[in-house]
């Protein structure tokens, strides 16, 4: 068993990377990829901690990506972490990610709601980047919302309450990005984009023309069908079928590292099948 995605608090996620390694591990996962959101931050804790240790680690990340409708992300695999190009257009978007936080707490204030930016960074390791889950957790403790689904409904969720857009790369920049730093890139959760099939299959093919290696067909939120769909429309355009269970360490939530909600099984054969696309 192996997952291609997860997140670690050095963006998103509440765990460690060396608390992901651990519970890897405990779960006899065979391979790894941490991929925090528009960060390469966490692969060396990641790596150092996986030092010696039977799991192969794959340095990732998940690139913040424009859509005219949904959430589309882009995930890559083995860049160079010192690629300059790379590194700036992370730079960017986490900046604007600090703007839209100052942001989402402003509008929390201006509801009427005592929050303060000092109260959720608090929460917030010292290599860690603040994002909407410190948020939400900070309205769980003050009693403001009953607990993480609630924050989100009411408040952090796209279009609630205290939304706040941020800056994004296009697709085609994404993908150049990522393959000019010696990487693979990866379509992630395509359901979130909210396609229908054929307008999916007709954007699969201008990305595969851009260099798109794959696509995250087995995923935790993926129903069997769209699975097998997505598995389909890997096959037509010479993509990588990839997996994972975008992993965050959500409080109250079942989902689980290399499990998923308990369906997920990425096959392990998918590592070999990304890594021959490099430099293709």
């Amino acid at each position: 068993m192996i997952d291609l995605h997860c997140h670690s608090t050095f963006s998103d996620g509440l765990k460690t990377p060396a608390e992901l390694v651990d519970m890897a591990l405990e779960k006899h996962l065979t391979a790894l990829a941490l991929t925090d959101h528009d960060t390469t931050a966490g692969v060396p804790a990641l790596m150092a901690a996986g030092q010696g240790k039977a799991i192969e680690l794959i340095p990732g990340t998940e690139l913040s990506v424009d859509c005219d409708k949904g959430v589309m992300h882009m995930l890559g695999y083995w860049m160079d972490p010192d690629n300059q190009p790379l590194n700036e257009a992370m730079d960017w978007v986490r900046n604007g990610r600090d703007v839209r936080n100052h942001k989402i707490v402003e509008k929390l204030q201006a509801l009427g709601y005592a929050v303060t930016w000092d109260e959720v960074a608090a929460r917030v390791g010292a290599d860690g980047v603040m994002g909407r889950p410190h948020i939400a957790l900070t309205l769980v403790d003050k009693g403001i919302a009953k607990d993480w689904n609630d924050a989100f409904d009411r408040f952090l969720g796209t279009g609630k309450a205290a939304y706040v857009e941020r800056d994004r790369l296009t697709a085609e920049k994404a993908i150049a990005l990522i393959r000019g730093a010696g990487g693979v890139a990866v379509l992630a959760h395509p359901f979130t984009l909210h396609l229908e099939l054929p307008e999916l299959d007709a954007l699969l093919g201008a990305l595969a023309a851009q260099g798109l290696a794959g696509m995250e067909c087995y995923y935790s939120e993926h129903s069997f069908d769209q699975c097998q769909a997505y598995l389909d429309l890997a096959h037509k355009h010479t993509l990588v079928p990839t997996g994972g269970s975008d992993y965050h360490g959500k409080p109250g939530s079942n989902l689980e590292l290399g499990s998923g909600f308990g369906g997920l099984n990425v096959p392990d054969e998918t590592v070999a099948l990304l890594r021959a696309r490099l430099g293709a």
